[in-house]
């Protein structure tokens, strides 16, 4: 945790301009004055808001210089790779750097001709009891440029934008590029707020207008869900949205803005933008406000770690998908086959046998856009807190639908906003399961459904649950005789295994792994999908076939039980030869909003 000084309170000046972004670069002033500490600690971030593991973004700043407020030069020592102290000062401070950005997404910096897409944490410096500073944010754009500022930042002039503390600073991404605004009003009790689109893309007219009008739909779906707004600083909410071709894909949130980027352009790709627009907005409810105690105050020089992202980000997963179809912008069959793929997912995923939700949670400083070289087992040990919450919530929703009269996943939403989300009191994994008590007026239901699916590692009998809106959870190839869910490629006509092999499969219990290649199997020579598939038409499930392999340079050979391919789907009820009952499909309607 940050040291605040309550002395600091003397605003800090930042100002920022691209002469060489041809070549990804951006030129940082800070002043930091009124210091009283005869030395003065200042660090780049080791991580960033809606991120959980450490990005080091020191890395990418070079050519730093300090002089004192008389232009003079200070003394700069370094402690460790983030973190510079300069000392021999005269209480102000001003530091000149170099800052290299060629990633733009939610975590980094994309610097170019075209644009200048900016993270805060991955681009200004701060200083240690300058925490609760204001600052002050000012962008000069090189003439003949004709880009104008995005930014959830108060502004002060069309150029400059102030923040009321590091925190808040720091959670405000900033695109400048000579993209479009979309807005529109809403009049929530009584008071108007503003969404707002900044849209930097390559597409045409039609391409934006469609996207802002999904967009409107989306958001009239989630405030639905909660019956409000949440009170956005500045009573305006922004997307960033960079579809360019150096973008990278990718969502993240802040406290009233997204950032939602891609390489794809809107024409080609508009479902898949929408899903994450419709994930991110939700998030303006869901982390931004009703927010784990865990991750409070954010740790800008550490790995953040919380046991509650599958609530934080898996609930929000199951929404983003559930709002895109209540809008009108996605079909019943889409919608099912989406919930059906993470389902599928997490029936298969050895992973549920190692890890429970909450410490899945805990797995994120390791897996969420972390860099290491070393291989590891996350195949078997791991399910994304994403999938793993997104299907948890499927349950609870349609266990509450069941169960409770009145009661869907939407009431539990709206009690937590209240109870914590509109107060901004962080809350505890106690407080999400005495929530679902209060909500249910069950406290056996609630301590049950945490201790067996949150705290434990019990899957839901979705069979079951999918019944009552007519649906069926069934095999999606009965019968066929399979290797299991097996990561083959075919290089140069190898049938080589390009990931580890999942625990208790046909092939792990024969012994093959990793970077090994199948030469035959049942005597017969394996070089395609094809031949591969060939061969299994012939055999049944629980048949036992010989195999040849090659392991790290030797030929080896065992046999192996071929298991009944463990695909799963969804299935509408009248589509598997059933019949659909007014109760299912007053169910199904009142759920999804279709059929």
């Amino acid at each position: 945790m940050l040291s605040v000084s309550a002395w600091a309170q003397a605003e800090v000046h930042y100002s920022l301009a691209f002469p060489n972004a041809v070549h990804h670069e951006a030129e940082v002033t800070v002043e930091f004055r009124e210091i009283k500490t005869p030395t003065l600690e200042v660090r780049m971030s080791r991580s960033s808001p809606g991120r959980y593991a450490l990005h080091e973004f020191a890395k990418n700043v070079y050519n730093v210089k300090a002089v004192n407020g008389q232009g003079k030069p200070v003394t700069i020592n370094r402690p460790n790779p983030h973190q510079w102290n300069l000392s021999n000062h005269d209480g102000t401070v001003k530091i000149t750097y170099t800052l290299f950005g060629f990633r733009a997404d939610g975590t980094y910096n994309g610097i170019d001709e075209q644009h200048a897409h900016l993270n805060m944490p991955a681009t200004l410096m701060y200083a240690i009891g300058f925490e609760n500073s204001p600052a002050t944010v000012k962008f000069t754009i090189a003439s003949g440029k004709n880009w104008t500022v995005a930014t959830q930042l108060k502004p002060v002039n069309e150029t400059t934008f102030w923040a009321p503390t590091m925190q808040y600073l720091m959670d405000s991404p900033v695109e400048l590029s000579n993209f479009t605004w979309q807005q529109w009003q809403i009049n929530d009790k009584g008071k108007t707020k503003t969404i707002r689109i900044a849209l930097h893309h390559t597409g045409i007219e039609a391409d934006a207008n469609r996207y802002t009008e999904a967009t409107k739909q989306v958001v009239a779906q989630a405030r639905a869900v909660y019956g409000e707004l949440p009170e956005y600083d500045y009573g305006t909410y922004t997307f960033i949205a960079c579809y360019m071709p150096q973008s990278v894909g990718d969502g993240m949130e802040h406290r009233n803005s997204t950032v939602v980027t891609s390489t794809h352009p809107l024409a080609t790709h508009f479902a898949d933008h929408l899903g994450t627009v419709s994930h991110e907005f939700f998030h303006s409810w869901n982390v931004e406000r009703i927010r784990p105690k865990s991750l409070e105050p954010f740790n800008f020089a550490e790995a953040n770690m919380s046991d509650a992202l599958w609530f934080a980000e898996g609930f929000t997963s199951y929404y983003g998908d559930l709002l895109v179809h209540r809008s009108k912008n996605s079909t019943f069959d889409e919608a099912i086959t989406s919930f059906g793929n993470e389902l599928n997912f997490v029936l298969n995923a050895p992973g549920k046998n190692y890890f429970s939700p909450v410490e899945m949670s805990m797995q994120a400083p390791f897996v969420d856009a972390a860099q290491s070289i070393d291989p590891i087992n996350r195949l078997n040990t791991y399910i994304s807190y994403y999938t793993y919450g997104s299907v948890i919530a499927l349950a609870l929703d349609l266990e509450l639908r069941q169960k409770f009269k009145n009661l869907t996943l939407d009431n539990y939403m709206q009690a937590l906003w209240q109870t914590y989300g509109k107060p901004e009191k962080p809350y505890t994994l106690t407080d999400l399961q005495n929530s679902l008590a209060t909500v249910t007026r069950d406290e056996a239901f609630a301590r049950n459904f945490f201790q067996n699916h949150i705290f434990g590692k019990t899957l839901t009998d979705y069979k079951n649950l999918l019944k009552a809106a007519g649906l069926e959870l069934r095999k999606s190839l009965p019968g066929k005789a399979s290797l299991g869910l097996v990561p083959i490629a075919f290089p140069d006509e190898k049938a080589t295994l390009t990931n580890f092999t999942f625990v208790g499969s046909p092939l792990y219990q024969a012994g093959l792994d990793k970077q090994d290649v199948i030469l035959r199997l049942n005597n017969q020579p394996i070089t395609s999908k094809a031949g591969l598939d060939a061969v299994l038409t012939k055999h049944q499930p629980n048949d036992k076939v010989t195999i040849a392999f090659m392991q790290q340079g030797q030929v080896k050979q065992s046999s192996v039980t071929l298991t009944e391919n463990p695909s799963w789907e969804i299935v509408p009820t009248e589509n598997a030869g059933g019949k659909l009952t007014k109760t299912q499909k007053a169910f199904r309607q009142n759920w999804l909003g279709s059929k």
